[in-house]
């Protein structure tokens, strides 16, 4: 296998579950990340990994910051070329502009496109891992996984199924939904660095027979993730209450179809009855933060400590193109604000576990990706700590690794981010 050797300030942690500050976090001034191949070797002191592996070309960073990748985990690559769309409520953005973006992917020619698009945009943010939602076109789950594994990512992603309440053109069926999922998880689940996640976009938009329909798929590939959203907003909660009036409330919609397990996604959980967190923490599913998409659309704040008290795993994503930027940066300095507005200030420990162990973990691939130790794949972001004026006069005064590191969490984007190497491979930077 090909060695390299990275030096720079390392960040890596140990912690499985959210920590409540810098405890379990590993950082070294002067630290170290072999690469062997495609997977991380050792991480250590710059001097020892040095000694002990004479041979290994080096790469030096100097006071960069090398972390694993940041992981998405949630998000929505159909909606990249409608970022930043002029913000409504929900329903009435979905209808105004992200149907009719959707629609577009019928052409393969145009997802390929946008898929190769986020991914690359990803790539430059520092992000290594996108969990998304695609359109009902299997094509466009083609296209995106093609382009992932044309740069050698790990990535989720799944045919969104929606049989009522969306435009015709955009409508399967229970059936058809059941019999596209099953042919796309024989293709690509598993294949590479694939993994397929079953994709009821929302209640709302799925019959119980649809519903139904997916949750015996899941059963039958219980090593699957499902994903989906869960009371986002208030008038989506109330929707929800008027088209199941026999449901408990709105995770119960999910539950009574076989949607609710251990290895389900559900975005954005910020309207939760207890009943509903409880059920959430008792099977040790995943919530997953939204945070600039919730402010951009207005759908509330989301209560991450309480939610991880509660037993849940707990992932950080962009929700592009709700959310309003494709950086895992300020994703975190959105998450921070958020907490802020809640009296729960998250410490900047906190928010890079959530945008690289919480998040591998919630895709059930903690220590794999998101993780910098040996094992892991060698999916790394290397940030530069004074990447703009503002930033670097600010990092000058910094008594530790945190106080360095938070004003690029808060201020930085693009520009901080000086490589992003992926299964071993320099693909953005040097």
């Amino acid at each position: 296998m090909t060695q390299h050797l990275l030096l720079g300030q390392t960040l890596g942690f140990d912690t499985i579950t959210l920590p409540d500050g810098p405890e379990g976090a590993r950082h070294d001034s002067a630290g170290a990340v072999l690469i062997d191949g495609d997977r991380i070797a050792a991480v250590g002191p710059a001097e020892r990994l040095r000694a002990d592996h004479p041979q290994a070309p080096v790469t030096d960073y100097g006071d960069a910051l090398i972390g694993p990748g940041f992981v998405d985990a949630h998000m929505h690559y159909p909606q990249t070329a409608m970022i930043a769309s002029w913000g409504k409520r929900l329903i009435d953005w979905l209808n105004t502009y992200t149907f009719p973006e959707e629609a577009r992917f019928a052409d393969p020619a145009y997802a390929a496109r946008i898929a190769n698009r986020t991914l690359d945009l990803a790539l430059a943010h520092g992000t290594t891992t996108q969990t998304s939602f695609c359109t009902i076109h299997p094509g466009s789950v083609d296209a995106w996984f093609e382009a992932a594994e044309a740069r050698g990512m790990a990535v989720v992603g799944g045919k969104t199924c929606m049989d009522r309440n969306a435009p015709d053109d955009l409508r399967d069926t229970a059936q058809s939904a059941y019999d596209d999922s099953k042919a796309l998880i024989a293709r690509w689940h598993g294949r590479g660095r694939a993994t397929y996640a079953i994709t009821p976009r929302f209640s709302p938009t799925s019959s119980p027979d649809q519903l139904s329909a997916l949750g015996a798929l899941w059963s039958e590939h219980p090593d699957c993730l499902m994903q989906t959203h869960l009371s986002e907003q208030t008038d989506e909660v109330a929707w929800v209450r008027d088209l199941y009036p026999n449901a408990r409330d709105y995770l119960d919609t999910y539950e009574q179809h076989g949607l609710l397990g251990r290895r389900g996604l559900y975005g954005h959980a910020i309207h939760l009855e207890p009943r509903e967190i409880d059920r959430l923490g008792e099977v040790g599913a995943a919530a997953v933060h939204c945070p600039t998409s919730n402010a951009f659309i207005g759908s509330g704040l989301m209560d991450v400590m309480g939610l991880a008290r509660a037993g849940l795993g707990i992932g950080l994503a962009t929700d592009t193109g709700g959310g309003s930027s494709f950086s895992m940066l300020r994703t975190m300095a959105a998450a921070y604000e958020i907490g802020q507005l809640r009296g729960q200030p998250l410490h900047p420990a906190q928010l890079m576990w959530l945008a690289t162990e919480g998040s591998a973990r919630a895709l059930h691939r903690g220590g794999r990706i998101g993780h910098l130790g040996a094992g892991a794949a060698a999916d790394l972001v290397v940030l530069d700590l004074a990447s703009t004026p503002a930033i670097a006069q600010r990092a000058a005064r910094a008594e530790d690794i945190w106080e360095a590191l938070f004003p690029t969490i808060m201020m930085g984007d693009d520009r901080a981010v000086r490589a992003t190497w992926v299964a071993g491979t320099c693909r953005i930077g040097a």
